[in-house]
């Protein structure tokens, strides 16, 4: 199997508390007012977009357009007691998972002698050497956490980079080498919101898109092609996404966020920039029947995949939609298997401990919104429900919620390795 993106190394403020540490540090109060930026260059920019994603409790990740800010918030952040490191990125992250479960790994990544050092020795890595990594802030908070007037919701982050090198996929040449040898079963493809609002020359961007299409169409159709989505808000660069990359891919894995702005995306070239933090499942079916049929049925562009696959995480439920004529297997395992890997991913452990979790899902559910819906109850001894619909077949699985939350980010990636490694 095979993973292919450019990581970034991430520095993460575990709990809620660092981060009001943080904040008091720099003297940053609640703003009156919270505005949506595309990217930051000052803290009152910060200020307005965390209020803004934090009452929603949605997640969010931003570039910030001023080195020396972003400099300030991290030598503040350092020096605060009790922070902690790990190794993060979309990639690293989704390539770490999959080598747990067993599959070999070849990860494309511009990386240090110390991050490689740090990888499991079962992760092959192609990509030029760097001489520092970049770091991303990660700033976290719980469900019911304050902040002034503003409470969150659910647990989630906002995560900010400052990153230069991961928006030019530099070891894009280097991974596509190596991809003939390596004969992958599946290729999964993320952080391409690394691209979005960064400050390319004219051109620049749309080059490096032309390459990572150019790769994706040369590819055999033995060779599965998976799309992590993730936070965008670029217009632009979402509509080069879907003719370069999303075309190409047989499978999209998104969670309640990222969801509603494929739609609108589809329906009307729009960007929803955030959503219902706990969605009903009858709504998130429906929207992903919609893109089932509307990439099924788009065959203009010649070269390009039929989508077979998509793969919704939420914090109540996972949902996985397989067309049925496509060999994706174990649709059933692989629901269940996303669902506990969501938990312990959250609270931060190989055990399931019920003490620490809750289900938000009812005792039954409606497979849509329109009147002539199917209601599925949620049976105790078979949680995970099943059916099949025209073309395709759909499986439901309640996550047990953690409530003792250890980390959030990079919850996606793992959940969605997960599912992946018992479907090829």
């Amino acid at each position: 199997m095979i993973e292919n993106n450019v990581p970034e190394v991430e520095y993460y403020l575990r709990s809620f508390l660092l981060f009001t540490k943080l904040f008091e540090k720099l003297d940053y109060s609640p703003p009156t007012k919270v505005r949506h930026h595309s990217s930051l260059q000052t803290p009152e920019q910060l200020q307005e977009l965390f209020a803004y994603f934090f009452q929603f409790g949605a997640a969010a990740e931003r570039y910030v357009n001023n080195d020396t800010f972003f400099e300030e918030l991290w030598k503040n952040a350092n020096s605060i007691k009790g922070r902690q490191w790990f190794l993060g990125g979309n990639a690293l992250s989704m390539a770490q998972r999959l080598v747990q479960e067993g599959a070999e790994v070849l990860l494309g990544m511009s990386h240090s002698k110390k991050l490689r050092a740090l990888l499991p020795p079962e992760v092959k890595v192609a990509g030029p050497n760097l001489v520092t990594d970049d770091i991303h802030l990660i700033l976290e908070y719980n469900k019911g956490d304050n902040w002034g007037s503003f409470t969150s919701p659910r647990a989630n982050r906002l995560i900010l980079h400052s990153d230069n090198s991961n928006p030019q996929l530099e070891a894009l040449e280097n991974f596509q080498e190596q991809l003939d040898s390596f004969q992958p079963s599946l290729l999964v493809l993320g952080g391409l919101q690394m691209m979005d609002n960064f400050p390319y020359e004219p051109g620049e961007r749309t080059g490096r898109l032309n390459k990572v299409q150019e790769m994706l169409s040369s590819l055999p159709r033995k060779t599965k092609v998976h799309f992590e989505f993730a936070s965008f808000t670029d217009m632009d660069l979402l509509h080069e996404i879907m003719a370069k990359v999303i075309i190409y891919a047989d499978s999209i894995g998104l969670n309640e966020q990222e969801l509603p702005n494929l739609v609108t995306l589809l329906n009307d070239g729009s960007v929803t920039v955030v959503s219902d933090s706990y969605p009903r499942i009858a709504t998130v079916l429906d929207q992903m029947r919609f893109v089932y049929s509307h990439l099924q049925n788009s065959s203009e562009l010649e070269g390009r995949r039929r989508l077979t696959r998509l793969h919704v995480h939420t914090i109540a439920f996972q949902a996985i939609l397989t067309d049925k004529s496509s060999t994706w297997k174990n649709s059933m395992s692989a629901t269940a298997k996303a669902a506990l890997t969501a938990h312990r991913h959250v609270c931060g452990s190989a055990d399931i401990d019920t003490l620490k979790a809750r289900i938000l899902m009812d005792d039954s559910f409606s497979t849509s919104k329109l009147k002539s819906a199917q209601r599925i109850p949620l049976q105790k001894n078979r949680p995970v429900s099943c059916w099949d619909e025209d073309r395709f077949q759909i499986c439901i699985a309640p996550v047990l919620v953690c409530t003792k939350v250890q980390q959030t980010a990079g919850g996606g990636d793992n959940i969605s390795s997960a599912g992946l490694v018992l479907q090829v």
